[in-house]
């Protein structure tokens, strides 16, 4: 069943992006799924894909601009989520982070956001929380999944 947001196979985007975004996850599969997800969207323009943090932090060297927003796996190869949330915000201390996880617990949130992330999104919600964890990282809020706030008593 297609997704929603999901455009057709060869359906054009509108030109005039106004919000630039990278990935970072080591699922190929779930980075273009997300991928077609955020680009149906007419604002949205993901920029730069990589597959773990040391990637990242070389694609964030290589892109003429800095994106106003990366969303990181915190479960990756080589250089974790976490770490590479430190290093970004380090480096890019503007460019807004939104770590996605399958961990609940606690602590996991808490680190990711000590170590600079703008939001925490359960990958079980993706499907109905993310545009509202973009929308909420756009107006300068944090996000943390619903979920999270009950269960882990956030």
């Amino acid at each position: 069943m297609k997704h929603p947001l999901m455009r057709s196979h060869g359906e054009r985007k509108p030109t005039g992006y106004s919000y630039r975004i990278v990935l970072a996850d080591d699922d190929v599969l779930y980075r273009r799924i997300l991928k077609n997800i955020l680009e149906a969207e007419r604002d949205l323009e993901v920029v730069g894909e990589a597959g773990d943090g040391l990637q990242l932090l070389g694609l964030l060297n290589s892109i003429p601009s800095t994106p106003e927003l990366a969303i990181i796996d915190i479960s990756m190869p080589n250089l974790g989520g976490i770490g590479a949330t430190a290093k970004v915000k380090s480096a890019y201390p503007r460019l807004k982070v939104l770590m996605v996880s399958i961990h609940i617990e606690k602590e996991y949130v808490r680190e990711a956001l000590s170590a600079g992330a703008d939001g925490y999104l359960l990958k079980e919600g993706a499907d109905t929380e993310l545009f509202s964890a973009i929308g909420q990282i756009r107006r300068g809020g944090i996000y943390v999944s619903p979920v999270l706030m009950r269960e882990a008593g956030l």
